[in-house]
């Protein structure tokens, strides 16, 4: 019989009653498919993704290797994007860091916040109320209200398309906004006498915050006396920008607050 060190013998039996712990261990112990307590943490530029059993990416989050910013994304087991946080939605996508955006199954944007506006919701795009006065129809020479209504700023920029018949003597139209005790004339126009005058205003809401009220009055008056003009409203909303220069004024309380919060720097440290 071959000689066989004590030492070894030893080992081996230590060995033996190390299986026997883990095992008895792992019998106690959660499986590793369960977090019952504690953190996940993926951190270093890592992202964590959940993939159907067709390798479809369905949920992704961390960050992107093409744009660097921190996303969340989900897609539908087709592929298709439903909801991201910041970029690598679609491929070559240019929208801001951090943009939140909602898809429907036919990739129409149904809710997002604006493309060049921090302020406002960009999608979907939010009725203004405009109520109709007794002097819609209206002979007079002095500006009256033909419309009225006060609203919540949801969108960055508003939307109005309305017309005007005159009589004799043709008409004028103005729109008038009203903001914390101050009113902006957007818009004011001369309608031909016998015809309708159509008129499409769009303009950013300079100087309004997200959900800050300002009122809307639509005022018109003949230009000759004891003749009629009528205004009729067809649509107002506020809706997303389209351009950059679509995107409102930051309003003033909003500079001033960032102003005071801002640290002074003194002209050592410049």
């Amino acid at each position: 019989m071959p000689y066989v060190p004590q030492d070894v013998l030893d080992r081996i039996a230590a060995l033996e009653r190390e299986v026997r712990q883990l095992r008895g261990r792992a019998q106690m112990r959660p499986a590793l498919n369960q977090v019952l307590n504690g953190d996940v943490v993926i951190g270093e530029g890592g992202r964590l993704i959940l993939r159907d059993p067709d390798g479809t990416a369905v949920f992704e989050t961390g960050q992107s290797p093409s744009v660097g910013d921190y996303y969340t994304a989900m897609r539908r087991d087709s592929g298709q994007v439903a909801f991201a946080i910041g970029a690598n939605s679609y491929p070559d996508d240019d929208a801001p860091r951090q943009m939140v955006r909602i898809w429907d199954r036919n990739r129409n944007v149904v809710v997002m916040d604006d493309y060049y506006s921090d302020e406002f919701l960009g999608r979907p795009w939010i009725p203004v109320q405009l109520h109709p006065t007794e002097r819609q129809s209206y002979t007079g020479t002095t500006y009256e209200p033909a419309w009225v209504g006060t609203t919540a700023a949801h969108n960055a920029v508003l939307y109005l398309n309305l017309t005007t018949y005159a009589n004799t003597g043709g008409a004028q139209v103005r729109v008038v906004l009203t903001h914390d005790g101050v009113e902006t004339q957007l818009d004011q126009w001369d309608c031909a006498a016998g015809a309708w005058t159509g008129r499409t205003i769009e303009h950013p809401l300079d100087g309004l915050q997200f959900l800050s009220y300002f009122t809307l009055r639509i005022d018109h008056r003949a230009k000759s006396a004891s003749q009629n003009c009528e205004t009729r409203l067809y649509s107002a909303y506020t809706r997303n920008t389209f351009t950059e220069n679509e995107a409102p004024d930051v309003p003033v309380t909003a500079v001033a607050n960032a102003a005071t919060a801002a640290p002074a720097v003194s002209a050592e440290g410049v």
